[in-house]
C-alpha cells in the first residue's frame, strides 16, 4: 500500500524525547523556548509563540489581534473547519469568500466584494502548501484598515517572492499535526513581527499570566509540551530536505500524469506540496479514487464538504453559494507526494492514474 501520508520519526526524535523525560521538565520549558527561537529565525520574524495545536494558534492570534464579538473575518470555506471555528471562538463571525479555480486559494476579488463596515480581518489559508496572493490581500487590508492573519498550517517553508509563509501578514499560524510537512505529534505556533501582539499571545496561551499566580487578562491553557517541542526541533532540521523532495515528487507527477488537471503553481511562489491535489472533472473523481484504492494507492479528498455547507454552519444560518468552492469539492483528489515515496512508487501512481 502506498499511503497518502507517512510521518517519519527517527532515532534523533526518540532520543530528544527521552532527554525531556529524563529532565522532568515536561511543559513549556527550555525545548519550547529553543523551538520558538529556531522557528522564528526560519520564518524570518521576530517572534514565535508555541501553543498546543494549530487551532489554538488561530484562536490566540485572532484574540491577540483584537478580533472579538461584533467583528467579521473574511476567510475561505474550502479548508479544514478549524480555520472558521477559530473565528467563532472569538465571538466574531466568519464571512466566506470564493476561491481561485486554479490555486484553490482565496480570490482577492471575492474578498473585496465581501468587505463590510464590520470587517475586522482577513484570514487567508495557504491551502495545500501554496501561499495566497498576499500582495493583493495586503493591499486590500491597507485600503480598508484591516488586519491579515495567515493560516499557514499547511505551508511550512512555503515562500512568496523569497519571503516565507509566517512573515506575510500581521501574524501567522502553523500546525504540527502528524500529517504536516514537519510534525511534533501535536502543537502549533503563532509568528509575528508585532511586539505587542506577541506579548498578548504569550499571555493568552497561559491563563493571561505574566508570572505565576498573577493574571492580567483572560487566557487559556494552550501551552506546548517540551516533549512535542523536542520532536519539532529535530523535524525543523529535516524540513528543507523534505520540502525539496516533495517539490521534486510533485514535478514528476505533473510531468507524467494525464487525464487529470495537475496543480497550478503561481510565478514567484515556492509551493511545498503539503498535498498534491489534482482536479478530476466530469464526475469521475470518486471512480478514480475507488480504482486507486483497488490498486492499493492511497488518496484523499480535501475537502468533500465546504465549511459553509457543514451541518453546524447551516444550523447557524449560513446559506452561501460559492460556485467555485462547491465545484472544487466535487472534483479534487489528493495523491501521495510525501518524501518517503520511492521512484517505483511515483511510477506506479502515474501508471494507475493514467491507466484509469
Amino acid at each position: 500500500m502506498i499511503p497518502i501520508a507517512k510521518p517519519f520519526i527517527g532515532a534523533e526524535e526518540r532520543a530528544a524525547v527521552l532527554e525531556v523525560l529524563d529532565s522532568g521538565y515536561l511543559v513549556q520549558g527550555p525545548r519550547v523556548q529553543a523551538f520558538e527561537t529556531a522557528f522564528a529565525a526560519y520564518c524570518g520574524v521576530r517572534h514565535a509563540i508555541a501553543v498546543s495545536s494549530g487551532t489554538t494558534a488561530l484562536h490566540v492570534a485572532l484574540l491577540a489581534a483584537g478580533v472579538g464579538p461584533g467583528d467579521e473575518v473574511i476567510t475561505t470555506s474550502f479548508t479544514f473547519i478549524a480555520s472558521a471555528n477559530a473565528i467563532l471562538m472569538t465571538g466574531a463571525r466568519p464571512v466566506f469568500a470564493d476561491i481561485e479555480p486554479d490555486t484553490f486559494n482565496l480570490d482577492p476579488d471575492a474578498v473585496a466584494a465581501a468587505i463590510t463596515p464590520r470587517t475586522k480581518a482577513i484570514l487567508p489559508v495557504h491551502l495545500f502548501g501554496q501561499p495566497c496572493d498576499m500582495e493583493a490581500l495586503n493591499a486590500l487590508a491597507r485600503r480598508h484598515g484591516l488586519i491579515v492573519i495567515e493560516d499557514a498550517c499547511q505551508a511550512h517553508g512555503a515562500e512568496l517572492h523569497g519571503r516565507r509563509a509566517g512573515s506575510l501578514g500581521l501574524a501567522a499560524c502553523f500546525s504540527f499535526y502528524p500529517t504536516k510537512n514537519m510534525i511534533a505529534g501535536e502543537g502549533g505556533m503563532v509568528t509575528t513581527n508585532d511586539d505587542a501582539l506577541a506579548e498578548r499571545a504569550r499571555l493568552i496561551r497561559s491563563h493571561g499570566s505574566p508570572q505565576r499566580y498573577h493574571h492580567d487578562m483572560m487566557g487559556y491553557n494552550y501551552r506546548m509540551m517540551d516533549l512535542t517541542a523536542a520532536i519539532a526541533l529535530v523535524q525543523l532540521g529535516r524540513l528543507e530536505a523534505w520540502n525539496e523532495q516533495r517539490i521534486a515528487n510533485a514535478a514528476y507527477l505533473s510531468a507524467h500524469l494525464t487525464g487529470v488537471v495537475t496543480p497550478a503553481v503561481r510565478p514567484g511562489v515556492r509551493h511545498v506540496f503539503h498535498q498534491y491535489t489534482v482536479r478530476v472533472p466530469g464526475g469521475r473523481r470518486d471512480d478514480l479514487r475507488a480504482a486507486l484504492r483497488q490498486a492499493e494507492i492511497g488518496s484523499e479528498v480535501y475537502y468533500p464538504i465546504p465549511v459553509h455547507q457543514q451541518v453546524f454552519y447551516r444550523q447557524l444560518g449560513y446559506a452561501d453559494h460559492l460556485p467555485v468552492t462547491e465545484q472544487a469539492s466535487q472534483e479534487v483528489l489528493s495523491l501521495p507526494v510525501h518524501p518517503a515515496l520511492s521512484q517505483a512508487d511515483l511510477e506506479r501512481i502515474v501508471q494507475e492514474v493514467n491507466r484509469w
